[in-house]
C-alpha cells in the first residue's frame, strides 16, 4: 500500500511540474487565479455556451473517471478499471466527432491524442501491473495538462 501511495503522489507530481515547465513562471500561479496584471494567453475556444457547457461537463466526467480508475488500481479492481477507461475516456465515435467539433486542428489533435491514451490505459490495466498502470494513467493526464494550458473555455 505504501508503495501505491509513492506512486500517486509521483502521478500527481509529473502533470503540476510538466505544467510549471510548459508555461512561463511568471504567467501562471497556481491555484485559481492568476497574478494580477498577467494576460492569460491561452486559445479561447469560439463556440456557444451550450457546447461550452456540455465540454465542461465531459472533462468533469473524465476527471471523475480518472478518480475511479486510481481508486480501482489501489483496490485491485484491474478489469473494471479498464472497462471504465475504455467507456467513459476511450476513442468513441461520439468522442470523435466531438473532438472534430470545434475548429481548432490542435484541439482535436490533442483530444484524439487523450482519447487514444485512455485506451492504450484500458489496455495496461488488463495486466493487472501496478506501475505500468500508473504510468499509463499519468500519460493520460498529460494529455489533459497539455490541453489545459493551451486552451481555455
Amino acid at each position: 500500500m505504501k508503495k501505491i501511495a509513492i506512486a500517486l503522489i509521483g502521478l500527481f507530481a509529473a502533470p503540476v511540474i510538466t505544467l510549471a515547465v510548459a508555461q512561463d513562471s511568471d504567467s501562471l500561479h497556481f491555484g485559481h487565479h492568476r497574478k494580477p496584471g498577467v494576460i492569460d494567453t491561452r486559445i479561447q475556444l469560439d463556440v456557444s455556451p451550450e457546447i461550452k457547457r456540455h465540454q465542461l461537463a465531459n472533462m468533469r466526467e473524465h476527471v471523475q473517471a480518472i478518480q475511479s480508475i486510481l481508486e480501482m488500481i489501489a483496490s485491485g479492481k484491474f478489469d473494471e478499471a479498464s472497462e471504465l477507461a475504455h467507456a467513459k475516456l476511450g476513442l468513441t465515435p461520439e468522442m470523435k466527432a466531438m473532438c472534430g467539433s470545434f475548429g481548432n486542428a490542435k484541439f482535436e489533435q490533442l483530444g484524439l491524442e487523450f482519447h487514444n491514451s485512455a485506451d492504450a490505459l484500458g489496455e495496461t490495466l488488463k495486466t493487472k501491473d501496478v506501475t505500468a498502470s500508473l504510468h499509463a494513467v499519468s500519460l493520460t493526464m498529460q494529455y489533459c495538462v497539455s490541453c489545459h494550458a493551451t486552451f481555455r473555455q
